[in-house]
């Protein structure tokens, strides 16, 4: 029975997801909200599971057999022989925004991952194992206006309203194999689809019945296929002391599928092109190195710096992906960067008293700067994570609870400072499926 429970709890989670996926594509829901995600493809998210998020974000270089670790295709192998393992974790975001002395706040829910792992075979020279899953890549969600103050201009046609409003999402459907040698080094590939809609729409409201509006839909259809590889290597001191060191580095992505435009002003007027020609767009490719410490199954410790280089991009030659104003344009894209760190700690895996000594304590930090600049002003991200794994039955199941504190951007030049608080919901699922009968 316990078997036939989990199957349908991972069929239930897998027919759900692409139900909220094309609600939020199709204007449903915002799977996140940010001013900021005006800009190229959005708000990137932040990487990993809810056991990822809860240390900062850092994966690269840890090993951890009782969770999913998705920051690194050579970190499959760190599991069970015998185990199938699964993650589904859920997001909730609350924002306050802040330009000058005007303030406003959004709060979002939505789903972050669905994630299953699995071996494939094990022999004396090698182990390998396998994982595929869904996780979200970048959102776009804004609504913001202004009424014009041209004299000349309201004397023509009256009260001019301006309105901008975007929607969308991209995700990531992925395939990891990873296989590990002479148990120290683990290596790791991982194919990547890349796929989703982003729609930005353009309001001009004027109140003299005479005089007619314009709107303008910008309907993006995004694809992109990629591949990322992965190394992890540890080397044990003593017997409890481990020192784990990886490396990561994904290929650009080049997208494709078409620009859906729209033009309303008293008739309509649509053109459709496809992207991927002569535009040349690229999501950027990532690499990034980490180091963990571990002590037995008690303690761990890590520090991740990865870099992707946007320069590239192409962004600003595409209609609904650049930002121009009166000067040019207002956006340009470049490197991103980010440093995290993260610790994690169980007071005792083994203790069969007490309940608190099996939670898996985390906490985190990061500092990024964005793939953007706007108006020559570099973008900033900041914050602090905390969260915990509650063990659940027995073997490695949990629900983990993590919540996020940061800020993004500043006052300075005008600029929009989100300050966010968010909170994540994380399933883990251990079973053992493959262990062979020993009685008939």
């Amino acid at each position: 029975m316990k078997v036939i429970r989990l199957h349908t709890l991972l069929l239930a989670m897998a027919l759900l997801l692409p139900g909220l996926v094309s609600r939020a594509e199709d204007g449903g829901s915002y799977a996140g909200y940010t001013p900021y995600s005006v800009f190229g493809i959005g708000e990137l998210a932040m990487p990993g599971s809810a056991y990822n998020k809860t240390m900062g974000g850092v994966g690269i270089a840890s090993r951890n057999s009782r969770f999913i670790n998705v920051l690194n295709p050579a970190a499959v192998t760190a599991r069970d022989s015998l185990a199938f393992m699964s993650d589904f974790s859920l997001y909730e975001a609350n924002k306050i925004l802040r330009q000058g002395d005007r303030t406003t706040a959004n709060n979002l829910f939505n789903i972050n991952d669905i994630i299953f792992s699995f071996p494939l075979f094990y022999s004396k020279v090698a182990d390998g194992a396998m994982m595929v899953g869904i996780k979200p890549y970048s959102a776009t969600g804004y609504s913001y206006g202004y009424y014009d103050t041209n004299a000349t201009a309201i004397s023509a046609v009256g009260n001019i309203a301006h309105s901008y409003s975007g929607l969308g999402s991209i995700y990531q459907a992925f395939a990891t194999v990873g296989a590990e040698l002479f148990d120290r080094v683990s290596l790791g590939a991982e194919l990547t689809h890349y796929f989703g809609n982003i729609k930005k729409t353009y309001t001009e409201t004027l109140t003299d019945a005479a005089a007619v509006g314009i709107t303008k839909i910008d309907e993006l259809q995004l694809n992109a296929n990629s591949a990322k590889f992965g190394l992890q290597y540890e080397q044990p001191f003593g017997e409890k002391l481990r020192i784990g060191v990886g490396a990561v580095y994904g290929l650009d992505a080049r997208l494709g599928g078409r620009l859906i435009n729209t033009v309303k002003g008293g008739t309509e007027k649509k053109d459709t092109v496809q992207l991927g020609g002569s535009d040349r767009l690229y999501l950027a490719g990532e690499a990034g190195v980490g180091v963990s410490l571990t002590y037995g199954a008690k303690f761990r410790a890590e520090v991740d710096f990865t870099r992707s280089d946007w320069s590239n991009s192409g962004f600003s030659s595409v209609s609904g992906l650049a930002v121009n104003g009166a000067g040019g344009p207002i956006f340009t894209t470049g490197v991103c960067q980010s440093l995290r760190a993260g610790v994690e700690y169980i007071p005792n895996p083994n203790d069969i008293r007490y309940y608190y000594k099996h939670i898996a304590y985390r906490a985190g930090v990061y500092y990024t700067k964005e793939y953007f600049s706007v108006s020559g002003n570099e973008i900033y991200s900041r914050g602090i994570t905390i969260g915990a794994t509650l063990p659940v039955f027995r073997w490695s199941n949990g629900l983990t609870l993590g919540m996020e504190i940061g800020q993004r951007g500043s006052l300075k030049n005008n600029m929009v400072r989100e300050t966010y608080v968010g909170f994540n919901l994380g399933v883990n699922l251990f079973d053992v499926w493959f262990q062979k009968p020993m009685y008939e």
